[in-house]
C-alpha cells in the first residue's frame, strides 16, 4: 500500500513543532501562571483566562497529534489516498480554531448587565485594537483557512475561504451581541479575521485539495489497493 509520508511532510511537521515549541518558550511566564489551575482541573483561572486556554491548546497537542495519527493509519487500511494530509487538516481545523472562539466568546466584566454593543463602521476600530490585538484577529480563523481547502474540494479558493472566514466571524460577533457577553461586535473584527483566514488558505496553496481529487476519499477498487 502506498504511503503519502515523504520527506518534505516530515521537515514541514519537524519545522512546525520548532515553532511550537519556539511560542511556548517565549510565552512561558503567563503560561506557568495559569498551570496551578490548570492542573488542578480548577474553572476559575483556567479556562476563562487566555492564559489557561492557551496552556490548554499547547499541551493537548500530542493528543491531537495522536488522534491524526490514528485516523490517517484508518484511512490507509481502507485505501484512502492522502490519508495524512486529511487527517491532519480535519484535526488542524479543530485543534486550531475552537481555543481562539472560546477566547473570542469569554464574557467581560459587564457580561449580562452592559447591553450588546456594536460597531458597524468599517476601519474605525482598526486604529484601538492596536499590533496584539490585530495579530490575535488574524488568529482567530487562520487554521480554518489554512487547512479547509486541504480538505475540501469546495474550499479550494481564496475567495470562497474569505467568505467563509467571513461567515463564521459574522456568527461568532452576533453570538456576543445576543449573549451580552460585554463585548463590541465590530465590522473591523470581521474584517481581520476573514483576511486571516484569507492569509492562511495562500500559505497552505500548494497542498489543496482538487476536485478530481474528491472522490477518492471513498474505498478504492480492491485491485488498485493491492497495487498502489
Amino acid at each position: 500500500m502506498k504511503h503519502d509520508v515523504s520527506p518534505r511532510g516530515i521537515v514541514i511537521v519537524g519545522l512546525s513543532a520548532l515553532a511550537a515549541a519556539g511560542a511556548l518558550f517565549v510565552i512561558r511566564g503567563p503560561l506557568l501562571m495559569a498551570a496551578p489551575r490548570c492542573l488542578a482541573g480548577q474553572w476559575h483561572g483556567c479556562l476563562d483566562t487566555f492564559n489557561g486556554v492557551v496552556l490548554v491548546t499547547f499541551v493537548t497537542m500530542p493528543l491531537s497529534a495522536l488522534v491524526v495519527w490514528a485516523l490517517a493509519r484508518r484511512r490507509r487500511a481502507a485505501g484512502v489516498a492522502s490519508a495524512g494530509r486529511v487527517s491532519l487538516a480535519e484535526v488542524g481545523m479543530v485543534h486550531g480554531t475552537l481555543p481562539f472562539v472560546w477566547m473570542t466568546m469569554m464574557p467581560g466584566s459587564g457580561a449580562g448587565v452592559v447591553p450588546g454593543r456594536f460597531s458597524l463602521i468599517p476601519l474605525r476600530d482598526l486604529v484601538t485594537m492596536g499590533p496584539l490585538g490585530i495579530g490575535g484577529n488574524l488568529l482567530v480563523f487562520a487554521s480554518l483557512g489554512f487547512f479547509a481547502p486541504m480538505r475540501f474540494a469546495a474550499l479550494a479558493s481564496v475567495p470562497r475561504v474569505l467568505a467563509l472566514g467571513a461567515g463564521c466571524s459574522i456568527l461568532v460577533e452576533t453570538a456576543q451581541y445576543v449573549l451580552r457577553l460585554d463585548r463590541v461586535s465590530s465590522v473591523d473584527d470581521v474584517l481581520v479575521n476573514a483576511a486571516g483566514a484569507g492569509l492562511a488558505a495562500l500559505a497552505s496553496r500548494r497542498w489543496w485539495r482538487t476536485a478530481e481529487q474528491e472522490p477518492s476519499e471513498g474505498l478504492r477498487h480492491p485491485a488498485s489497493a493491492t497495487t498502489a
